[in-house]
């Protein structure tokens, strides 16, 4: 098996200590990090409604994992289907294959056109591939711990999360390491990383969430919770964030301060943010052992307790995770016809992926309306294959390097401005970390 490696990542695995113990920086500071008038405009731009966006894909692709080893790949498509009057959304298997030598935990895509597919394995070894060669690269071997998540921040930047206590930042052209993030005692269960880019939150069987400083590579906050945190996740806006564990869901504020819980009918596996299609505000999607993907819907007063006003249904078992991505949507001659929609993407332990279509929600759908039930739109079923990860890249872009409303894609020029960016301070951390002692 191939291993990605370099002398500058072997030397940061072998020579960073262990940090100092991370205190709870003051609220304005953890403000200060996610809330600056820069991040602000950052996070404005990634939040745009879908129909707002000029070079969103006209295709998707869906890659899945499983406990059997196996990762799938679609091609994924969307056209007028003029008998119903709608849209029809298809997926077309490209491969199948082993990709570990254990059960895949975990799968993200390079982001905004990007070419990057990652798998994370209980056999500790991250799996770089090329999704427009479909072809594997390599395997980054700095975990000592079964890798438990894994995502993008951006076209040229990997995070990682393992069970080893640890997440990773790697540069996505060289795959060396440039922040090991250190300070969680055990397995990390799950990481976020903020719509700036410049922070993310993690966290593990510690019990405690805490906050990076992905720019210095360090912590800037910690806290106890006072249980297990499974799962936790950013807004769309950046302006709060989640922590799963078992049935409940807390919701806190971006200075670590506890909102309201929600408490969910059956154990959650899985859960994501999203804006509406139609109308404005964002939504909770939840999946859990009730074989159904919830939809909650987030009253703008941060004093009401969201509620469930639509549910995704079809599967026969747990939903083990989902994932989102806006799509244009072909011409089409109707009056008031979507340019754009939002995509999700299921999958369970039934051994099916579903792609649903979340404009079946309509604006007026709030809480104290009758729960909506949603069907899906297309479906694979892998024959009783116990799926444990998803993920949906852009589809490949048209050759005239244009999308459909003929804004040109992000070029590669872009992820070497991110290159710069996230590489400022570097210098600032080795000389902080080699002064810490």
């Amino acid at each position: 098996m191939a291993t990605v490696t370099s002398s500058k990542r072997a030397r940061l695995a072998t020579t960073r200590k262990e940090k100092t113990k991370v205190q709870p920086a003051p609220h304005s500071d953890l403000n200060h990090l996610v809330s600056s008038k820069k991040d602000k405009q950052k996070v404005k731009q990634t939040t745009k409604p879908a129909s707002d966006d000029t070079t969103l894909p006209t295709s998707f692709k869906v890659i899945a994992g499983s406990y059997e080893k196996l990762l799938y790949g679609f091609d994924g498509s969307v056209s007028l289907d003029e008998t119903n009057d709608g849209y029809k959304f298809e997926l077309q298997p490209i491969f199948v294959f082993p990709a570990h030598v254990s059960c895949i935990k975990a799968v993200a895509a390079s982001p905004n056109g990007g070419k990057w597919l990652a798998t994370g394995s209980a056999d500790e070894v991250i799996k770089v591939w090329d999704l427009r060669r479909r072809k594997e690269i390599g395997g980054l071997m700095h975990h000592e711990g079964s890798i438990t998540q894994l995502q993008f921040p951006s076209r040229s930047h990997l995070l990682s999360a393992s069970e080893d206590g640890s997440l990773c930042l790697f540069h996505a052209r060289d795959w060396v390491v440039l922040r090991a993030l250190k300070g969680h005692k055990g397995r990390v269960n799950s990481m976020a990383v903020h719509p700036s880019n410049k922070v993310a939150l993690s966290v593990g069987k510690d019990n405690t969430l805490r906050m990076w400083d992905l720019m210095r590579g360090k912590g800037s906050a910690s806290t106890k919770l006072g249980k297990e945190g499974e799962l936790v996740r950013w807004s769309t806006s950046g302006s709060s964030f989640v922590v799963q564990s078992q049935k409940t869901i807390d919701v806190f504020t971006v200075d670590m301060v506890l909102r309201n819980t929600i408490t969910h009918p059956s154990r959650i596996h899985t859960i994501r943010f999203s804006n509406r299609v139609h109308g404005s505000g964002e939504l909770l999607l939840v999946g859990a052992e009730d074989k159904k993907l919830s939809i909650y819907d987030i009253p703008d007063d941060p004093e009401k307790m969201p509620t469930v006003i639509a549910e995704m249904t079809g599967h026969s078992n747990r939903v083990k995770a989902v994932e989102i991505l806006p799509l244009a949507l072909p011409q089409s001659t109707k009056a008031n016809a979507l340019l754009s929609t939002i995509i999700l993407c299921t999958v369970s332990s039934d051994g099916k992926i579903h792609v649903y279509d979340l404009a079946s929600l309509p604006a007026g759908q709030k809480a104290g309306s009758e729960v909506l039930q949603i069907s899906s739109v297309a479906e694979y079923d892998t024959k009783g294959t116990r799926l444990t990860c998803v993920t949906i890249a852009e589809g490949e872009a048209p050759a005239n390097g244009k999308s459909a409303n003929g804004k040109r894609k992000r070029g590669d020029e872009d992820s070497e401005d991110e290159d710069e960016e996230w590489g400022a301070h570097e210098e600032d951390a080795e000389h902080e970390e080699s002064g810490s002692g």
